[in-house]
């Protein structure tokens, strides 16, 4: 039997999922990939078929949370049709992120095209006074 090591990088350990980490992922939850620039972490977050609508992104307390609540309302004409086999399902799913002290909370903004839900977390800007500095003794 083989064991993996997961090596995480400065990122895992900044973003700290609240499900376990990455290496849980169950199927009702979507993926997500996490970027990082000089400026900012891009989160995109893999959801095939969901409206811009059907999505909530709240942040309280440095924590991220990206759910979406699916209702199922069948109509007289989707409960005559028998699946022999259904893959395609629409889920509701909840996922939290808590977020580093770096990133500005006020200035976060969401985009969802294509099937992904793109969210920029802007960094904040950091001061020259908050720099490390070697300070001699006289």
């Amino acid at each position: 039997m083989n064991l993996v090591k997961r090596h995480y990088s400065n990122t895992d350990q900044l973003f700290k999922d609240l499900l376990g980490g990455t290496q849980y992922i169950q199927k009702t939850v979507p993926a997500v990939n996490i970027k990082e620039t000089e400026q900012f972490f891009a989160l995109e977050l893999v959801a095939p078929g969901f409206k811009k609508e059907d999505f909530n992104i709240e942040v309280d307390d440095k924590l991220l949370t990206i759910s979406s609540e699916v209702k199922k309302e069948t109509t007289e004409a989707e409960a005559e049709v028998k699946f022999t086999k259904r893959e395609f399902v629409k889920a509701s799913f909840k996922r939290s992120f808590t977020l580093p002290d770096t990133i500005n909370e006020q200035e976060i903004n969401a985009a969802y095209q294509d099937g992904i839900l793109k969210v920029t977390l802007p960094k904040k800007e950091v001061s020259q006074q908050n720099t490390k500095r070697l300070i001699e003794i006289s």
